[in-house]
């Protein structure tokens, strides 16, 4: 009997491990498609001549956002709408606005940042943009807007 309930036991737990790792990669997919889909374009539409990372941005309107180098050898960000509409892409180069860097500093100011759980540079209506949320000391989250040019504040949404 004891056998029994070991075995039982393990094989619930080997079976619930699995379904979960299951259902993760399953969910990721979808991302995984089309951030390789919009590399494909960046690349096809002589936007990049290398890709170096890519992710997906959901503002109020989801773009994939790839970085990478061009042709004449400068860093850009190309912002595709999910859709993969060429004419929709964006761009920026890098060395005209201010690095992920710079955007945390700015935020360094805020006295209640406990914890700073991702930084994406994105595409809104004023422009490239970072977006940086973090938790508060209340375990609170928090989204700020940076514009990319200036490294000004654009929006805040605090305490949800």
């Amino acid at each position: 009997m004891k056998n029994w309930i070991i075995f039982s036991t393990v094989f619930l737990i080997s079976l619930s491990l699995v379904i979960s790792v299951i259902v993760l990669w399953k969910a990721d997919a979808p991302f995984n498609g089309i951030e390789e889909q919009a590399e494909q374009l960046a690349l096809t539409s002589k936007s990049l001549a290398i890709v170096s990372e890519s992710y997906t941005y959901n503002g109020n309107k989801p773009y994939v956002t790839v970085f990478g180098v061009d042709e004449y050898g400068k860093e850009k960000a190309i912002f595709v709408p999910i859709s993969l509409e060429e004419n929709s892409i964006q761009e920026v180069f890098l060395q005209d606005g201010i690095t992920k860097e710079q955007a945390l500093s700015v935020l360094s100011n805020e006295p209640s940042v406990k914890k700073i759980l991702h930084t994406k540079l994105g595409f809104e209506e004023p422009g490239a943009v970072w977006e940086i949320t973090y938790l508060n000391n209340t375990d609170q989250l928090n989204y700020v807007y940076i514009l990319f040019e200036d490294g000004e504040w654009w929006k805040r949404i605090l305490n949800l």
